[in-house]
């Protein structure tokens, strides 16, 4: 029998890993795309600093519209120059990040009017972005580690036939959603009972009910534990601004999320890290780079 000496130190040594184990198991996922003076996605990649990326956007599609790629000025998907992302998508999952297209945004235009219409918008995204086979891949032949669904409008219809349309294939895509703060999402709340999500990236900004005001806990603190507790995806991640004027409220200081926000979320078993809109803003504050060590 081991001493009480000796079971203390096994002890302490237990509660050390498992701290360790849980500081380890927070990343920063980065919304990429929306503006052509961010760098590359190579060179997204390449900083170290994120452990997803979200293509954003295929911002038409659903609804009988031909679906369309929107990346901003990064490249021109009606001469076909996305295909050109094919290396540096390969070389970002080199790194070990995960490459996911993020469908929909503020500003598209986009519907799944049947749950036919989802079983469709899904083949598409299976043939020409995840594991299938078509002539027409927007991104070349790279195959994307799977899907998020940032949905900003409509009915709120068919996005969970959608997600377990993409879950029915033989390999693994991965599902991510970026749903608002205010519970339950108005939009993709019904995808997310689904269970079928892998991550989920809730918008603590511009929404202020629910959001971080300068020494304020208590409606995030309230917001994230009733999202930790209803949804059963594995991994809850916190959304923010990665800049002030990235959003119209919802910045949080560095300091301020490593000191207040980070030691109260952390105790939830389902926290995942940190989510940050987007890579231009990321570059202007060094947000990412200030919070790496501590999310």
């Amino acid at each position: 029998m081991m001493s009480k000496a000796n079971v203390s130190i096994v002890v302490a040594v237990l509660i050390t890993a498992l701290v360790g184990c849980n500081a380890a198991g927070g990343g920063i996922a980065i919304y990429w795309g929306q503006n052509g003076n961010e760098g590359t996605l190579s060179e997204t990649c390449a900083t170290g600093n994120y452990d997803y990326v979200n293509l954003a956007f295929l911002a038409t599609f659903g609804g009988g519209r031909k679906p369309m790629i929107n990346l901003a000025g990064h490249c021109d998907p009606y001469s076909n120059a996305c295909t050109n992302l094919t290396s540096e998508i390969r070389s970002c999952q080199a790194k070990g990040v995960k490459v996911m297209l993020s469908i929909g945004g503020g500003a598209g235009a986009y519907s799944l009017d049947s749950s036919e219409d989802a079983r469709q918008v899904a083949t598409y995204l299976w043939n020409n972005f995840l594991g299938g086979k078509s002539d027409e891949r927007p991104l070349g032949d790279a195959i994307l580690d799977g899907i998020d669904f940032d949905i900003e409008q409509g009915n709120g219809e068919h996005w969970d036939d959608l997600a377990r349309f993409l879950s029915g294939y033989n390999s693994k895509v991965y599902l991510s959603a970026a749903p608002q703060c205010p519970f339950p999402d108005q939009w993709v709340g019904g995808a997310l009972n689904t269970g079928l999500f892998d991550y989920v990236w809730v918008q603590f900004y511009n929404n202020p009910p629910c959001q971080y005001t300068s020494g304020n806990l208590t409606n995030l603190d309230k917001s994230w534990k009733l999202w930790t507790s209803a949804i059963r995806a594995k991994n809850i991640m916190l959304g923010l601004p990665a800049a002030p004027d990235a959003a119209g409220s919802g910045f949080i200081p560095p300091t301020d999320l490593i000191s207040q926000v980070l030691p109260a979320i952390k105790a939830s078993a389902k926290y995942g890290g940190v989510m940050l809109w987007s890579k231009y803003y990321d570059d202007q504050t060094g947000y990412s780079s200030s919070i790496k060590d501590h999310v």
